[in-house]
C-alpha cells in the first residue's frame, strides 16, 4: 500500500503590541482564509509585552481552537525579534509574516502560495502598489528610507515593501543560521538570496487602534537597517575627512597668499577662522558619530544577549 503523502504545513507569524481592538477581527479573518485552502495550518501569535488585554483574548482563542499558538514575551522587545520568534518556532512548510493591524488584507494569502508555487518561488514579497491611510510624511519618508538604503547598501532591496512575505522552509532555515541579535528581517531575507518574486498588492488602512511604529523607532528601524547592512557611512566619513584635509590645505594656500599679496584685508581674519573651525568640527563630529554608531552596534552584538525572553507559550 503506498503511504498518504504527508500535506504541506502553512505558518501564519502574527507579532502584537496592543492590539486588543483587532486581534479577534484578525483571527476571523485568517481563519476564514485558511480554512478554505487544502493545507494544514497553524496560527503563531506573538504577544511583544502587550500593557493591554491582548494576551487574555488570544488566550482564550488558543484554549478553542490548539491550530492557534502563542509566544508571550516578559516585556516588549520589538517588532522585530517577535517576526524572528515565530521564524525560529514555526514548523511549516511556508510561512507567512503578517501584522495584526490588517492593514496587509490577510485575503490574499492563497494568491501568494498560488504564485510560489507556480513560480517555483522560495520568497513571495509584497508590494504596496497603493498605500491608503498613510499620510504624506509617511509615504515620503518611506520612498526616502528606500532610496537611501539601495544607495548604500550592497544588496539590493525591493521598494515599497514591509515584512509581509511568504517564504519557503529553505529560507525558514537559512534565516534561523543567522546569528545577529538586531535584525532587520525584510534585509535579511532579500540577503539570503533563492528566487523571489514580488506581489503588487493594495495595503488599506488600520483596521483599528494607533501605529506602534511613531518616529522615534522608525528612525532607529532605519538606523538599524543602515549599520547592518553597508559600511558605506564610514567610506563616506572618510572622503569627507580626505576633503577637509584638501579644503584645508586650499585655505592654507590662500591665507599665505593672501598675506604677501593683500596684507590689508588679512589684518582680522576671524571670518577664515570662523568657517574653517565650523567646517572641519563639523566632519569630526559626524566622523566621531558615524564610528559611534558602529561600535555601538558591535557592542550590541557581543553582549550576546538573547533577542527575547519568553514568559510562556499556549499550544506550541
Amino acid at each position: 500500500m503506498k503511504k498518504n503523502k504527508k500535506r504541506e504545513l502553512l505558518s501564519i507569524i502574527v507579532p502584537c503590541f496592543n492590539e486588543e481592538e483587532v486581534i479577534e477581527e484578525t483571527y476571523k479573518r485568517l481563519l476564514n482564509v485558511l480554512k478554505n485552502l487544502n493545507i494544514d495550518f497553524e496560527i503563531i501569535f506573538i504577544n511583544d509585552g502587550s500593557s493591554d488585554n491582548t494576551l487574555n483574548i488570544l488566550t482564550s482563542i488558543a484554549l478553542k481552537d490548539n491550530k492557534v499558538k502563542i509566544i508571550s514575551f516578559s516585556r516588549n522587545f520589538g517588532h522585530q525579534p517577535a517576526v524572528s520568534a515565530g521564524i525560529h518556532y514555526c514548523k511549516g512548510d511556508y510561512a507567512v509574516i503578517i501584522d495584526a493591524d490588517l492593514q496587509d488584507p490577510p485575503e490574499i494569502i492563497p494568491d501568494m502560495l498560488r504564485v510560489a508555487k507556480e513560480e517555483n518561488a522560495n520568497v513571495v514579497y509584497g508590494v504596496r502598489k497603493k498605500r491608503k491611510g498613510e499620510t504624506f510624511f509617511k509615504r515620503f519618508t518611506a520612498w526616502a528610507f528606500y532610496k537611501i538604503i539601495n544607495f548604500l547598501s550592497d544588496v539590493p532591496l525591493p521598494e515599497n515593501t514591509g515584512d509581509f512575505r511568504l517564504i519557503d522552509r529553505k529560507v525558514i532555515d537559512a534565516f534561523n543560521q543567522l546569528p545577529e541579535k538586531n535584525k532587520y528581517i525584510r534585509g535579511l531575507i532579500s540577503w539570503i538570496g533563492f528566487k523571489q518574486i514580488p506581489y503588487y498588492y493594495i495595503r488599506e488602512p488600520r483596521f483599528a487602534g494607533e501605529t506602534k511604529y511613531p518616529l522615534s523607532k522608525m528612525i532607529k528601524f532605519a538606523t538599524t537597517a543602515l549599520l547592518y547592512f553597508t559600511r558605506k557611512p564610514l567610506k563616506l566619513a572618510t572622503t569627507m575627512g580626505f576633503l577637509s584635509i584638501i579644503v584645508g590645505i586650499i585655505l592654507t594656500f590662500y591665507v599665505f597668499l593672501s598675506l604677501f599679496f593683500k596684507p590689508e584685508q588679512t589684518v582680522s581674519g576671524w571670518a577664515s577662522t570662523i568657517i574653517i573651525i565650523i567646517f572641519f568640527g563639523g566632519v569630526q563630529l559626524l566622523t566621531i558619530g558615524v564610528m559611534g554608531e558602529y561600535i555601538g552596534s558591535i557592542f550590541d552584538e557581543i553582549k550576546n544577549r538573547p533577542m527575547y525572553i519568553i514568559e510562556k507559550t499556549f499550544n506550541l
